[in-house]
């Protein structure tokens, strides 16, 4: 796998957040930044768990994890590319309620809590971009428990799909159906039967835990107005660009 070019913050494989700085206040984070691998399931932090970093993904893609007290487990955000994980340290917490579980391998940048929390009281463009990602965070949070609420599986597995080729270079995806089941929250024969429909309409491939995205335009035919809500409220975020 390719990595990222950490000395271009405008590389295609760039943390976006990471991208939308000024080239002074980048250059400055530069030496803080180191590049770290994530394994495909690794944990990165346990819910009640105190973190001492935080994950700029460039290639990597983070689920946030509730935890029931009787096992149970679903997704509550995707974080890839476009935002930062640990988002507590630089909103006044030292603990995360929910787990962070690599859902797809890749490189991220790590950054240590003393460089996050300096750069972050400075009140500049930095403290800004991470202010609004916890925005779209809180609004892809929100959106993805009314949809678990109110609409299908198949319609939450088509959300689930679009988010995660948002942050994939590619349109396939390594995923069972049992982990797909715990990402939702749902019984994996309900995922069964939805990635059933989605493949005979010619959506979806899937085979061995292996995901192929045959019609990415059917899928956003299909998928409720969650996505959509989710999608706008992230290309919100960017437009800081254009300030």
């Amino acid at each position: 796998m390719q990595k990222s070019n950490i000395n271009n913050p405008i590389d295609s494989q760039m943390n976006l957040l990471l991208a939308m700085l000024p080239k002074t206040e980048f250059k400055r984070l530069l030496p803080h930044l180191q590049l770290v691998f994530l394994p495909l399931g690794k944990c990165l932090s346990e819910a009640g768990e105190q973190i001492s970093s935080v994950y700029f993904p460039t290639t990597a893609i983070v689920s946030l994890l509730y935890n029931m007290g009787d096992g149970d487990s679903g997704e509550i955000a995707l974080v890839g590319k476009d935002g930062v994980v640990g988002v507590t340290l630089f909103m006044g917490g030292k603990s995360t309620p929910h787990r962070a579980v690599v859902q797809s391998s890749g490189y991220a940048f790590r950054l240590s809590e003393s460089c996050l929390k300096s750069e972050f009281k400075r009140s500049g463009i930095f403290q800004d971009i991470l202010l609004r990602y916890t925005m779209a965070l809180f609004a892809q949070v929100s959106q993805t428990a009314a949809c678990n609420r109110y609409h299908t599986v198949d319609q939450q597995l088509c959300r689930w799909l679009l988010l995660s080729l948002d942050r994939l270079p590619s349109n396939e995806l390594v995923m069972t159906q049992e982990l797909i089941a715990n990402m939702l929250g749902v019984r994996r024969e309900g995922v069964t039967v939805a990635a059933g429909i989605l493949q005979e309409a010619g959506l979806i491939t899937y085979h061995r835990g292996h995901i192929t995205v045959l019609d990415r335009s059917g899928l956003e035919e299909r998928v409720c107005e969650c996505y959509e809500i989710v999608r706008k409220e992230v290309s919100r975020l960017f437009e800081i660009n254009n300030e």
